[in-house]
């Protein structure tokens, strides 16, 4: 919950092009879906590969490190047409709602030729990613057959644009101070997200920037990014 009370809600951000998210917010977004409730719980996985043969008549092996792997995060989002939630019941159920969301994820892009590159946005998580896998489960009927409750569980793979990557895995790169000016939508985690390529030093920007209120930014307000190592991460 937000200090004003409001709720804030997941939100998923669909964009063409790998760039664009990266540094795109809900305004320069292509589609957005925002959850019905929040989930109550979610999978983050972490993965290396490894490699490592054992010889023929030895006890065992070194196992050798290769690389690190995408992270991977599991979401249930449930879909609800029978008012209880919001109030709003539809009668004609729920097929509609889902198959956008399907779509969103994983349907062909006829102008990029590939499905959404996303974006999921929750307080300080900020994941941009690929859906890998959705499984749809109907739960609740009406006496027509028409489902009014789904549960839809989707996987993301981890995605980061080539040259981001490059830097956060050269320690030695050169890190410059940045100006934002900030946009609608746009949140502190964010803009950290974007240019640190790590949420978690939205307090000490705000710190530096004198903001009392880091959740409540000025669009056309000009924002200062030090350099990472004077910017102090705020832990998870």
């Amino acid at each position: 919950m937000a200090p004003n009370g409001k709720l804030e809600k997941m939100l998923v951000l669909a964009f063409d092009t790998s760039p664009e998210a990266e540094s795109g917010g809900r305004a320069e977004a292509k589609d957005t879906f925002e959850a019905l409730i929040n989930p109550e719980n979610y999978t983050l996985e972490y993965k290396v590969k490894t490699s490592g043969g054992q010889g023929q008549g030895s006890s065992g092996a070194q196992i050798k490190f290769e690389y690190t792997l995408p992270e991977e995060l599991t979401f249930e989002f449930l879909f609800d047409n029978t008012g209880i939630i919001d109030g709003k019941s539809k009668p004609d159920g729920i097929y509609e709602d889902v198959e956008r969301f399907r779509k969103m994820l994983t349907g062909f892009q006829g102008k990029s030729h590939e499905p959404y590159h996303l974006k999921l946005v929750w307080g300080k998580l900020i994941f941009k990613c690929r859906a890998i896998e959705l499984s749809i489960t109907y739960k609740l009927f009406n006496p027509d057959g028409q489902p009014i409750r789904a549960v839809c569980k989707v996987k993301f793979k981890s995605s980061i644009e080539e040259k981001k990557r490059a830097a956060k895995e050269n320690k030695s790169s050169p890190d410059l101070t940045h100006v934002r000016t900030v946009k609608e939508g746009d949140t502190l985690p964010l803009l950290c997200y974007d240019i640190y390529g790590d949420p978690n030093y939205y307090l000490s920007v705000a710190k530096i920037n004198g903001l009392g209120n880091f959740r409540q930014l000025t669009p056309g307000a000009a924002l200062i990014f030090p350099p990472i190592d004077k910017a102090p991460k705020t832990p998870s």
